[in-house]
């Protein structure tokens, strides 16, 4: 049983505790951004000057998949073929997941301006394929490389745009339940200018996610959510409106080390029951170890504050370069997270 499966059961039967929060690595990065999302090839003095082959990017799915502490394991249709081929989860507790569908609002690709026009929803990945290899679903068949994916979709108070993305997700769950796919919903903030106040984004995406699901379903609701993290306020509410559904949070950008750990943490506290991060643990300079102490984190081991520190001493031990000073890299630099760390 991977432990994904265990940690779901005891947080929807209300046994929840904290060493039940689960871990995602997000490693996807293929499907949007491409290259250049595999991370730059870092000396130890901290210089780059080129980015990750597929190669070494797989290199380094495959420590994290072995290091054990992740739950789950989102790559690309092609990349989970390679590591599934290669052995990577034979025998592991970390379940692989693939991104299943690829909207234009992620192909944030060098010179292209995709991103910045309201978000259209396309699939590349067969399910299919990733299920059990062939062109037709057979349910009886065994899983090939997974049965469960992320869909993603992005709301922007546009009625033609969003009206085609909410089409598209109708046929998906529909797609999915024919071949006995499982998935969990990602729901971006608006990618674009909405007319929507700043202060009001996170009342309407919460409405827009329940307002979707309404109409959907035990047989076909997401496994959980991921969403942006909008700030302890909007998070309580989404999670006392339907406690039914389990809700993440992603990681979003880089920031400092301290915003890494002060997400985790605050996120466990309000009601948030998983994290996917890709650039926080993809762009660090020691992925394994700011994932060992995620975990402390949100464990309750360690405090957000004292863990930079520890994070700092780990590089300084392995002779590491920091990419930023440890009195800069403490600081919380995000707007929402600061307002709840001042509350």
């Amino acid at each position: 049983m991977f432990r994904l499966d265990k940690k779901l059961a005891n947080i929807r039967n209300g046994r929840y505790k904290r060493s039940d929060f689960m871990i995602a690595d997000a490693k996807d990065g293929d499907m949007g951004p491409s290259i250049w999302s595999c991370g730059p090839h870092r000396a130890a003095d901290g210089s780059s000057s080129r980015y990750r082959t597929r190669a070494e990017f797989l290199d380094q799915i495959k420590a994290i998949v072995a290091q054990d502490i992740v739950d789950i394991m989102l790559v690309s249709a092609s990349n989970l073929e390679l590591l599934t081929e290669d052995g990577t989860f034979a025998n592991s507790h970390v379940k692989p997941v693939i991104r299943a569908n690829d909207t234009s609002d992620i192909w944030v690709v060098r010179g292209g301006t995709y991103n910045k026009q309201p978000s259209r929803p396309f699939r590349s990945a067969s399910l299919t394929r990733v299920l059990n290899g062939g062109l037709t679903a057979d349910k009886k068949a065994k899983v090939k490389l997974t049965d469960l994916g992320l869909y993603s979709i992005t709301f922007n108070n546009d009625l033609d745009a969003d009206l085609r993305s909410l089409e598209a997700f109708r046929d998906f769950r529909e797609d999915a339940a024919a071949v006995g796919f499982k998935y969990f919903l990602e729901v971006f903030n608006p990618n674009v200018a909405t007319g929507i106040a700043p202060d009001a984004v996170p009342t309407y995406v919460n409405d827009c996610i329940a307002r979707c699901l309404a109409g959907v379903v035990k047989a076909d609701r997401p496994q959980f959510l991921k969403i942006a993290y909008n700030g302890a306020k909007a998070l309580e509410e989404l999670t006392a409106f339907d406690p039914g559904l389990v809700v993440g949070v992603l990681g979003g950008g880089a920031g400092t080390t301290r915003d890494t750990f002060e997400l985790l943490s605050q996120a466990e506290r309000y009601g948030a029951r998983v994290a996917l991060f890709g650039r926080k643990i993809n762009l660090a300079e020691a992925p394994l170890e700011i994932v060992r102490l995620m975990r402390q984190v949100v464990d309750g081991a360690v405090q957000p504050k004292e863990a930079v520190k520890a994070y700092h001493g780990e590089l300084q031990k392995r002779k590491l370069k920091a990419l930023r000073p440890l009195e800069v890299d403490g600081e919380i630099t995000e707007a929402v997270l600061k307002a709840a760390a001042a509350a």
